[in-house]
């Protein structure tokens, strides 16, 4: 098969890529340090790059027969403070990057086809100075379900798999806001410390990677599906308690 995958430099992305090169696969990486064969640099957030790459792309390869929505950046800081730089930044990244993609890659589908969009558990779990990585990746999840139910007649699947926080640079490369005022005070810090000290539980790359590489192999895909066992319990009582008691839950991150 024809794998395309973006931002399959590193992380995630490049641990599925070996996983699909090393069971005979083609995957070609779109992102902004590819280098090597079936390599292209492309920033998603430029669509015109996009489409530039997957001319070239249909030219040489064809057809795409799995599209792999990796591709992503994080940012953390408090909502009322946030740069309208960095607030478009994450959305031309996590949403129209995915959006883009899929747009210029989809005439390349054909029946039988899957598409795959990196999600987290955070697009539906708060949380506190992350509200707008929260917010981008909801609505790649909605999005996901959307193509899902437009594709169904195509028979090509789409799926949101959210893997919650895995060993990765993500995290390491997060955009993080500090500034503050009066009315947060030390609050921003204190939950950044937290979630610092949360570091060592989580899932190590390999782990993530194996269990993505399965789901994507499957004949018939979810909608979602949910990776690690945290956030499984956690999305399973999301279902059946008052979003008030869980909003009071995420909010510890904050305390």
């Amino acid at each position: 098969m024809n794998i395309l995958i973006t931002g399959a430099s590193g992380g995630l992305g490049l641990a599925l890529k070996e996983k699909f090169e090393a069971d005979g696969h083609t995957v070609i990486n779109l992102s902004r340090s590819a280098e090597g064969e079936h390599a292209y640099k492309c920033d998603v957030a430029k669509k015109e790059e996009i489409q530039t790459a997957v001319n070239d792309i249909k030219e040489k390869y064809g057809q795409i027969d799995i599209l792999i929505n990796n591709a992503g950046i994080a940012l953390a800081g408090v909502t009322e403070l946030l740069p309208d730089e960095e607030v478009k930044k994450i959305f031309d990244v996590n949403v129209l990057g995915v959006l883009s993609t899929t747009q210029c890659v989809l005439p390349l589908m054909k029946q039988g086809g899957k598409i795959i969009n990196i999600s987290s558990p955070c697009g539906d779990f708060a949380l506190p100075f992350r509200s707008l990585y929260c917010v981008t990746k909801s609505a790649v999840s909605m999005l996901s379900y959307c193509l899902r139910l437009e594709l169904e007649n195509a028979k090509i699947q789409v799926s949101a798999v959210c893997p919650g926080n895995i060993f990765t640079n993500l995290s390491k490369n997060r955009i993080k806001l500090m500034e503050t005022n009066e009315r947060y005070g030390d609050a921003i810090e204190k939950a950044t410390e937290k979630i610092n000290k949360e570091a060592n539980k989580r899932m190590t790359l390999e782990y993530a990677s194996k269990k993505i590489y399965k789901i994507i192999g499957k004949k018939k895909l979810k909608p979602q599906y949910i990776v690690g066992n945290k956030y499984k319990m956690l999305y399973f009582i999301n279902r059946f308690v008052p979003k008030s008691l869980m909003l009071s839950a995420t909010n510890k991150f904050s305390k």
